[in-house]
């Protein structure tokens, strides 16, 4: 962790935080983020990419982590973020980029490779997979508890995080989404109450870790992060051709939650993937929960290095 090296990049007008490990003429790796994610998700992804003979750089989005705030948080978009990335590698000057995304990281990605093709080497996403680049309208066919709708409506999740400290919204949210079920609170209960006060982290989660979000989200607070991604899932595209020809690689933790979305284990399990990013491969982890990657850092580092030495 010593060796990764942060900086601060001025992108549109904003100072963006990235951390980066690895030579400056070594082949770059972008790493994504989600939430409640920020680029510390990717601690152990970085090191070993960067030993492989890569030059990895995670960003914290604008409003998530170290990065500034945008001056209007409410009207951040996932436009927004693929314009900082564009301007983050011109900005290093890196002409070509290996994606690597999780969770709504992987719809920043796939929209980054739409629009700027030439710029990516290939895709890797965790936790989602390709979604058609339409407004999505899973949480039509889930309770009004669900956490995505719930934290849709503006004011209702910044009621229900603020009763709490950031690290322990952090804590909270880590424990919901590591489960296999999908997080759905009651008519008169808030998300976070659903996790229990006396619920241990994941093993895999230390104490240190959390410390370490805490901390983080202690600058940015939560208002950019629930407006991208909960609160822009209505966003439209000006797309015309939605067919990401790069090398990609899905990798899927099989308890995770995501799978017990409508549809999405039988849109993930046959396939369907493959209509919008035809030379995707689909791995499965077994145990592995919507943290995969830190979860089983070496039995996703082996398949990250894999992907990247064979497309090089």
């Amino acid at each position: 962790m010593d060796k990764i090296q942060h900086k601060f990049v001025q992108v549109n007008g904003l100072k963006i935080h990235a951390a980066e490990i690895g030579d400056e003429s070594s082949p770059a790796v972008l790493f994504l983020h989600g939430f409640p994610e920020i680029w510390y998700s990717w601690r152990h992804q970085m090191i070993a990419v960067a030993e492989a003979g890569f030059r990895a750089i995670a960003p914290d989005y604008r409003g998530y982590g170290l990065s500034d705030p945008p001056p209007e948080p409410e009207k951040a978009s996932y436009k927004d973020i693929v314009a900082d990335l564009l301007s983050l590698l011109d900005a290093l000057a890196i002409q070509k980029a290996f994606l690597i995304s999780k969770d709504f990281g992987a719809r920043v990605a796939y929209l980054f490779a739409l629009i700027h093709p030439d710029r990516v080497s290939g895709v890797i996403t965790m936790g989602i997979p390709y979604l058609p680049i339409t407004p999505i309208t899973f949480t039509d066919h889930l309770p009004e508890g669900f956490y995505v709708a719930r934290w849709q409506k503006p004011g209702r999740a910044e009621a229900d995080f603020g009763r709490f400290d950031n690290k322990t919204v952090v804590r909270n949210v880590y424990i919901l989404f590591s489960r296999s079920e999908i997080p759905i609170a009651h008519e008169n209960q808030e998300i976070m109450d659903i996790v229990d006060s006396s619920t241990p982290l994941p093993p895999w989660f230390s104490e240190e870790d959390l410390a370490n979000y805490g901390s983080l989200y202690e600058n940015s607070g939560f208002q950019t992060a629930l407006k991208v991604p909960y609160r822009s899932l209505s966003e439209t595209y000006n797309i015309t051709n939605e067919k990401v020809e790069v090398p990609a690689l899905f990798i899927m933790g099989e308890k995770d939650y995501v799978f017990k979305f409508p549809s999405m284990e039988d849109y993930i399990k046959s396939d369907q993937m493959k209509a919008f990013v035809p030379n995707v491969e689909t791995v499965f982890v077994p145990e592995g929960s919507h943290f995969v990657q830190e979860q089983f850092p070496q039995q996703v580092n082996h398949l990250i290095l894999n992907f990247l030495k064979k497309n090089i």
